[in-house]
């Protein structure tokens, strides 16, 4: 699994490549907590070399949604391809999330 963090002008993108399984999740919600701790502006995670979550990685979307709620900010999630779309909808999370294409 591998993150990568840019700060651009207008956001914060987060790019996740890899499986974000039970194994990885400590090592990812590790590397989120910058973005954690600065959730005030547009959280962008891009998801287009996710290739799979588990319940440990919709826990880290989580937190760094109530985060973002907290400080005002906004979480966008894009990329995601027809898999984890459909733990999306079966979880709830795509009423959760701004989802872009």
């Amino acid at each position: 699994m591998k993150v990568t963090i840019n700060k651009e002008e207008k956001a914060t993108v987060v790019v996740l490549t890899g499986r974000l399984d039970t194994p990885s999740a400590q090592e990812v919600s590790k590397a989120m907590e910058p973005v954690v701790a600065d959730a005030s502006g547009t959280i962008i995670l891009d998801c287009s070399g996710l290739e799979y979550i588990s319940s440990s990685g919709l826990r880290i979307f989580l937190t760094v949604r109530k985060a973002a709620a907290v400080q005002g900010g906004k979480v966008i999630v894009k990329g995601i391809n027809s898999d984890i779309r459909n733990v999306f909808m079966m979880t709830g999370f795509l009423n959760l999330f701004e989802i872009e294409a």
